[in-house]
């Protein structure tokens, strides 16, 4: 364990190095800068985000605006983390085992599009209601029964909200145009099984 966990840090380490020396404004553990411009932190198999990554980037962490954690094994994210990146406009989270966001997120105040998708998110994390920047929403596969319908439709800049292959309830599905003005998707709902 102790040795995978090292593997990461170094894997990590190396991407933080390239982010500082080509000064992109993602932050990375896979290059991809022939496709786009930067790199992420995906499939690093990362179970917390490296405390000395913070140090490290010290003087490049106004400049990250993507951040790709996606397919790690993430159970939480936290404060320090949220405080450090302040400038982020798009966060992908895909893939771990998170269930919820610390309430610093409501301070990523330019975040346009945040990636939850499989994680183990069984409440709808209501901090991001407040991120007025927010436009896209992805929580496609996670337990979530209940959403804040009052407050998602107060959103003014939401666009796009993602709630496919999840167990909401019923509120959820009146939350239809007019009434809103951004795209809700779910999946088809299950037919009532005949006795």
């Amino acid at each position: 364990m102790q040795k995978r966990m090292g593997e990461a840090v170094a894997r990590v380490a190396r991407k933080v190095n390239e982010t500082v020396e080509n000064k992109t404004d993602s932050l990375g553990c896979i290059v991809s800068a022939w496709v786009s411009p930067g790199a992420d932190l995906a499939n690093c198999k990362l179970i917390a985000f490296p405390i000395g990554i913070y140090k490290a980037m010290r003087s490049v962490t106004e400049g990250i605006h993507r951040i790709s954690l996606a397919n790690n094994e993430l159970k939480s994210l936290t404060s320090r983390f949220v405080t450090t990146f302040s400038q982020l406009r798009e966060l992908n989270l895909a893939g771990n085992y998170l269930h919820r966001l610390p309430e610093e997120v409501t301070s990523l105040l330019h975040l346009q599009a945040i990636d939850l998708s499989r994680n183990r998110f069984r409440r709808f994390p209501e901090p991001l209601t407040t991120i007025a920047a927010l436009e896209t929403i992805n929580l496609e596969e996670n337990e979530i029964t209940e959403v804040p319908v009052e407050k998602l439709a107060t959103m003014a800049s939401l666009r796009s909200l993602n709630l496919r292959a999840n167990p909401v309830g019923p509120e959820a599905r009146l939350l239809v145009r007019p009434l809103v003005p951004f795209d809700l998707l779910l999946s088809p709902e299950e037919p009532v099984p005949k006795a």
